[in-house]
């Protein structure tokens, strides 16, 4: 679920942030004079800043205080920009970082800790993915002549077990190659340092990339060269592409780099949307790329496809509302297996066995209490703003805070009930979170953008609120109408009392 709104991190972000956040853009030969008067007005500056030529962020900013690889919770961002006068002035803001957050969440499952300098949670998720590569190749072997038999099959008359089988399996052999993909790609990536470590027996003292000389000269910002000759030459070596962003680095030492976001459509992409390109600021001597090209060797390719099929950058926004709604199938596809499977496993007798109890609450619980989760740091989002709090350490309090609570909650009411009632929880919080942009609004404190992408986000959580409410309501009817032994039955008022023989009947 979380891997599935990680292909709109960026508009997620977006739609987070408030619009004073980010100042004007100015025109392309207006960035020089930007960045010049700001590193005399700000000693930050010469540390290192990022130029945007996206319309939805500010032209200028930089870090004052965090920065650096990874997610940092408490970082700083001093956005600059040119008035009608050309004088530059600035205003500072928390760095939002909501869709990394999720992005996280969906990479290392919430799980906290670390194996050296790698995250457990991408370790176990790896291991898990290698799990999971097997049982698909396994399943589609072993069953491959029954669901080719009843492919497109949803037989509804023959029971609700019946019905659910069905559906499962026509999620799973319709998105098959893309779980295929990707366990087989979260494999790599969690495991990619031993994967280098291998094939350092190939290679041996043979770099596996090659990487441009350095310069040890140390360059004035004065001779920083026009930002409009980056533009310019990435144009002259790529074909295709446009610059998003140029990040600039350590400009006052002998490391200054400058890393030169480009995007390019029906290409696959080295990182979520972009390629990248460093050059050297003050020479513009290109240190390294992710473009394809002879200097990076046959292995480059193969490195790349397994990071772009992943990702899902190849195919523009298309191809990303097609791996949303097959990430979405996906965590149908594991929700509809555990509920499938607790149902063949379990005995016809009126008190279910320990395990098969803990295994429903756990699916219930994990399951819908993730998304629960999302859900309420979605719509905690604005609210945080408008009442001064830090956002992102409010984010992973009320992420696990309300996984935690409705885990508790599947174990207190059972999987029956707790299914049923953090189902409308979770609608009720997607249909809140367009109700908080309207109330927003009328707000004076803080001020919302409506772009398109913002509005395609709530429109979006008022599909899943549908979507959740409904589900809620399935999941009563079976439950109230369902096998009177099944895990997943819940006794009615109405046969609450003694029967005629004298015999409850069992919840």
């Amino acid at each position: 679920f979380a891997g599935a709104l990680t292909m709109f991190k960026a508009p997620i972000t977006e739609w987070a942030i408030p619009a004073d956040t980010h100042l004007p853009q100015v025109e392309l030969n207006e960035y020089d004079t930007l960045i010049q008067q700001a590193a005399r007005a700000h000693e930050n500056v010469i540390k290192g800043f990022t130029v945007s030529l996206e319309e939805n962020q500010s032209p200028l900013f930089w870090y004052e205080q965090g920065g650096g690889r990874g997610i940092s919770l408490n970082s700083v961002i001093r956005s600059a920009s040119l008035n009608e006068h050309g004088e530059v002035y600035s205003s500072v803001s928390e760095q939002n970082v909501l869709g990394d957050l999720i992005d996280q969440l969906h990479r290392t499952a919430g799980i906290p800790g670390k194996v050296g300098h790698e995250d457990l949670g991408v370790v176990i998720m790896g291991i898990a993915s290698a799990l999971y590569f097997v049982a698909l190749v396994s399943g589609v072997i072993f069953l491959l002549p029954t669901l080719v038999k009843s492919f497109f099959s949803l037989r509804q008359k023959k029971g609700a077990s019946r019905f659910w089988l069905d559906t499962h399996n026509l999620l799973g052999i319709t998105s098959l190659p893309f779980h295929l993909i990707i366990a087989w790609t979260v494999v790599v990536f969690a495991f990619h340092d031993v994967i280098y470590d291998g094939l350092d027996y190939i290679y041996g003292d043979e770099p596996m990339f090659q990487r441009g000389g350095q310069s040890s000269d140390v360059y004035p910002l004065s001779d920083l060269p026009a930002i409009s000759s980056f533009i310019q030459k990435v144009n002259e070596t790529t074909s295709g592409y446009r610059v998003k962003q140029l990040s600039f680095s350590n400009l006052d030492t002998e490391r200054a780099s400058v890393r030169i976001d480009v995007a390019g459509e029906g290409v696959l992409q080295r990182t979520a949307d972009s390629d990248v390109i460093l050059m050297h600021p003050f020479t513009q001597q290109v240190t390294y790329s992710t473009l394809s090209s002879d200097e990076n060797g046959g292995y480059w390719p193969l490195v790349k496809s397994l990071f772009a099929l992943h990702f899902g950058n190849f195919a523009g926004t298309f191809g990303r509302w097609v791996y949303f709604f097959l990430g979405l199938m996906g965590a149908a596809l594991f929700y509809t297996g555990n509920l499938l499977w607790l149902e063949k496993r379990r005995k016809k007798q009126a008190v279910q066995s320990t395990s098969n109890a803990v295994m429903a609450n756990l699916t219930v619980g994990v399951c819908v209490g993730s998304m629960l989760g999302v859900a309420a740091t979605l719509l905690s989002s604005k609210w945080m703003y408008i009442s001064g709090q830090p956002v992102n350490q409010s984010y992973l309090w009320v992420y696990f805070t309300v996984f935690l609570l409705a885990l508790a909650y599947s174990f207190l009411k059972g999987a029956a009930r707790s299914a049923i009632h953090l189902q409308l929880l979770l609608s009720l919080c997607c249909a809140c979170i367009p109700v908080t942009t309207l109330i927003s609004l009328v707000l004076p404190a803080v001020s919302w953008r409506l772009t398109a992408s913002n509005l395609w986000v709530e429109a979006t959580a008022c599909i899943f609120a549908y979507v959740f409410f409904k589900g809620a309501l399935k999941t009563r009817a079976r439950a109230l109408r369902g096998e009177k032994n099944s895990i997943w039955y819940i006794k009615d008022a109405s046969v609450d009392s003694p029967s005629a023989s004298g015999k409850v009947v069992p919840e």
